[in-house]
């Protein structure tokens, strides 16, 4: 239903003596009439010659009462009734504006309004009611919605709940002496045959919508999963359900789930076992002897020493001696690392590192890197975390070279990177497409006619202009992201809780500063593009 407000409209009237328009008021608060519109439809309609001053002069009386001016001074053949239909930027509404035939002339039907519609391609969401108003009640001059686009409909990403503990930020203990108990971690999630270890709620996806062209609109991606597992483990027949068929430890790794029984190495990883690749938990009573390498996609328990052996674990590596590198060790964990103490080795860990010592060794952690207990000191090497390393003691009275750094994840650092080049990379094509679109804008401003496949060439063009410029967006947001992360990062502090020596350079996100004399008790933070000391 129409509002009882009614805009103010012309129309031609054709008499003996000339071609005169005839403006009709607004009523109950309806928009007055503007001379572009009047002088739009007029140049559709080829009338030139009429005096603008005459016409300005009715346009001002017509917001009052009814006004007539004399275009031409000859007669016109008449003028059918008029629609024109502009489209939305989004191509999800076409909005019709009707202008009345002059005196004798024919009035549009719905089917000529809906010609109308294809004639410009559109053939979707067509607003037959909305046409229908307007053939029993002629309104004119008012945006009319003639056809509408559907908006897709998102769908539902699929949930996966566990029925076990995932959490795998597991710390040892620290007694009242200053030790570090490594011997009471609680590191497995025990479960037994026939326990329900996973339940999945299925991902329902979205409707497609239609924009006016009739081109799909389809909804976002949802999120796909399924109940993934090792050995040892069924689903129900719908798959929805996940049930353990032994007894052992269940664990998550990639959003796989494994149970398994820990496997043991009752004495050292030598010659009598060779190498070590297990699917769950590997556990060794012994040593692991120069050479050999562990693998294993769950946690990692050596009771005694690692020499220069190679550790690769897909959760935690737990070392309650600790390892004596020879300078080939390497110990590298998804999760966290904690070692009685840490010589000539690399070391990375996805989580956290807590250790006694460090010597001369590289030691990486996107988590905090703690190195307490009774001697909790750092001598030689390059500790590196992106969050904080808290140490009692770094460097040596020798002056022995010590790096500490926080404030940058290696992680963080690539992404960073591989965002420039993208970045640049759509700029400089976006710098191709515009010069196109451009040239296509002044033609339709002259209102030259385009073929057919340079209309499609336009759809194509300006299509992949708003795709490139959403990535730009997107890619833009992450990078500055990533670059106040990087660059402006104050979190990163460096604790040392007793001395540092000199030798000992402190980095915090690219800041550095050298340590020049003996520093006590001091907290090292970020302060813009200084290094700020803080006593403890």
């Amino acid at each position: 239903m129409y509002m009882s407000s009614k805009n103010s409209y012309f129309q031609l009237e054709i008499k003996n003596d000339g071609t005169y328009l005839k403006i009709y008021p607004p009523e109950d608060n309806g928009q007055p009439i503007t001379y572009d519109e009047i002088s739009e439809y007029l140049i559709d309609k080829k009338i030139y010659d009429y005096n603008i001053k005459d016409l300005g002069q009715a346009i001002n009386i017509s917001h009052r009462e009814l006004a007539e001016v004399k275009l031409l001074s000859v007669p016109i053949l008449p003028e059918e009734e008029y629609v024109r239909i502009k489209v939305s930027s989004d191509r999800m509404y076409a909005i019709g504006r009707f202008y009345p035939p002059s005196n004798n002339g024919l009035c549009m039907n719905p089917k000529e309004i809906i010609n109308s519609l294809t004639q410009i391609g559109i053939k979707e969401g067509i607003a037959q009611e909305n046409i229908e108003d307007f053939i029993n009640n002629r309104r004119y001059c008012e945006d009319i919605i003639l056809a509408k686009g559907t908006k897709p409909v998102e769908g539902k990403n699929a949930v996966i709940t566990y029925h076990f503990n995932t959490d795998t930020t597991l710390k040892p203990k620290v007694n009242e002496d200053g030790s570090v108990d490594f011997h009471k971690l609680n590191v497995i999630s025990s479960i037994n045959k026939g326990d329900l270890l996973a339940t999945l709620e299925p991902a329902v996806e979205g409707k497609s919508g239609y924009d006016i062209y009739g081109n799909a609109l389809k909804p976002g991606r949802v999120i796909k999963k399924i109940l993934r597992h090792g050995k040892g483990i069924h689903l129900s027949d719908d798959g929805l359900n996940m049930y353990s068929d032994v007894n052992g430890h269940a664990m998550l790794r990639d959003d796989r789930v494994f149970v398994s029984n820990i496997y043991e190495v009752p004495a050292s990883v030598d010659v009598s076992t060779g190498d070590i690749n297990y699917e769950g938990d590997v556990s060794i009573k012994g040593n692991v002897i120069t050479g050999f390498t562990v693998q294993a996609k769950g946690d990692i328990i050596v009771d005694g020493v690692v020499e220069g052996a190679t550790l690769i674990a897909g959760g935690n590596i737990i070392l309650k001696r600790g390892m004596q590198g020879m300078s080939k060790g390497s110990m590298e964990a998804e999760g966290n690392i904690i070692s009685k103490f840490i010589e000539n080795a690399v070391v990375k860990a996805g989580g956290y590192i807590t250790t006694e010592a460090i010597l001369h060794s590289k030691v990486s952690a996107r988590g905090d890197i703690t190195v307490g207990g009774k001697k909790g000191y750092v001598t030689g090497g390059e500790i590196c975390s992106a969050t904080s390393i808290t140490i009692k003691s770094a460097g040596s009275t020798m002056g022995t070279n010590t790096i500490l750094e926080v404030g940058i994840d290696p992680a963080a650092s690539d992404e960073f990177k591989s965002l420039e080049q993208s970045i640049i990379s759509m700029k400089a094509e976006m710098d191709k497409i515009m010069p196109i679109l451009n040239n296509f804008k002044k033609k339709i401003s002259k209102w030259e006619v385009l073929a057919p496949d340079r209309i499609s060439q336009l759809k194509t063009a300006t299509l992949h202009c708003i795709d490139l410029d959403n990535r730009i967006k997107e890619a833009t947001y992450r990078y500055e992201q990533l670059k106040l992360e990087m660059n402006k990062n104050e979190s990163g502090t460096i604790r040392i809780e007793n001395i540092a020596y000199p030798g000992v350079k402190i980095v915090i996100s690219n800041v550095a500063y050298y340590v020049r004399s003996e520093i006590h008790y001091t907290k090292f933070v970020r302060d813009r593009a200084d290094i700020k000391l803080i006593g403890l």
